[in-house]
Parts: C-alpha cells; structure tokens; sequence
C-alpha cells in the first residue's frame, strides 16, 4: 500500500512514515499543498492523509482536486482543529474520515481499514493466480491455503505484480509500488528483491517472468 502524506511538521511526518513503514505502507510526503498536487498527478497512492493548516494554504482545499481526479480515492484529515464544529467542516468538505491529534498510530490504522474497505476501493477482495492467494486488506499472502511471511518490499512487489498478473508491469511502475519518493534506489535494488520473491513463489505455480528492457510479468505454470 502507498500513501500520500500531505504534512508540514517534519517531526510528525517522519514519526508516521516510520510507524507505518512497519506495517508494509509506503509513504511520501508532501510537506505543502503545492508539492501535494504535483505528488498526485502520478495516480500511484491508495489514500492520502491530509493535515489542515499548510504552508501554503487551508488543507481542505485540496480534496476537490483529489475527488475530480480519483472520486474513490480514501482521504482521512489528520489535524489539530479538533473541535466538533472542525470535524463537521472537515466531513461535509469530503474527507472521509478526519482524525484530531494527538492520536495513536493504532487508531490511525484501523481507521485507514475502515475507510479501505469501503464497497467503492473494493479492498477485501482476495487476489489470486496459480496456488497463490493474496489479500491486500491484510498483507496475508497463502500459498496452497498455507500462509508465508514476506519482507516489506517484497510484499510490496507482489502486490504490485498480482494486481496486473497476466500483464507486463513496467519497471517504474515497480519501483514506484515499492519506493517512496525519498528512498534511494540501488540499480540492482529491485531485482534482488524480485530474485528472492521468485524462489519463495516456486511452490505456488507462478513465475515473476522478465521482460528485458521492459519490467516483470506474474503469471500462472500450466
């Protein structure tokens, strides 16, 4: 999962980026809402977390944008204007949830799944190819019915790749999937990570097959 963190507090940004990290999500963040609106033009993220009070203006603001270019896409409000009039303002301006701080990163997580799993994201849904079952709900990956741990990036990849099994997945598509915009990349960062997702795939019937010059492609060994 990859998530667009609109925040202007460092501090804030980098204590959620790491705390989330640990739960497989990928964060950028976008410290103003200049840098967020450029940010969103790359249609990578599965949600955005939105403060308030901005550098460069009212957060709020920016939904409308975000709605015109993915209406389904899950905006929780994360900011200091806690008062039940702000929550009000924030709700009926289109955010779908709004959180006041301080909160726990816990909260934060479940209401992240709640949000996530509404009929509109269609994120209970379990994916699945060969003798592989993978839910994105819960990061849960099944081969043959039994459950394997993977590191994040893999996860990250797998979740990237089976999403369009069958398809070429291109190389930026990959990088973007499992990078956030402040990582840096090894050249052969990726395909070490792809190399070893493969052999732990090799009893579920797949193949992370190469498509030189070009990505990767997962698809099912008949």
């Amino acid at each position: 999962m990859r998530i667009l963190l609109v925040e202007d507090e460092d501090e804030m940004a980098n204590l959620l980026r790491s705390a989330l990290a640990r739960h497989s999500i990928v964060v950028d963040h976008a410290p103003s809402l200049e840098i967020a609106r450029e940010a969103c033009l790359s249609h990578t993220h599965d949600a955005v977390l939105l403060d308030r009070k901005l550098p460069d203006g009212e957060g709020l603001s920016l939904i409308p944008e975000l709605r015109r270019q993915n209406p389904a896409m899950p905006i929780i409000v994360l900011s200091a204007l806690g008062s039940p009039d702000n929550r009000v303002t924030g709700l009926d301006e289109g955010a779908d949830d709004y959180l006041a701080k301080p909160f726990s990163v816990d909260e934060l997580l479940a209401r992240l799944r709640a949000v996530l799993r509404r009929p509109a994201q269609m994120r209970s849904e379990t994916l699945s190819i060969g003798a592989l079952d993978f839910e994105p709900e819960h990061n849960a990956v099944r081969i043959n019915g039994e459950p394997i741990e993977l590191p994040r990036r893999e996860l990250l990849a797998l979740e990237a790749l089976i999403k369009r099994a069958g398809r070429t997945v291109s190389r930026d598509t990959l990088e973007q999937a499992v990078y956030g915009f402040d990582d840096d990349i090894a050249s052969n960062a990726l395909d070490a990570h792809l190399s070893r997702l493969r052999r732990k795939l090799a009893a579920a019937r797949v193949e992370i097959h190469a498509i030189r010059g070009i990505g990767y492609l997962l698809r099912e060994i008949r």
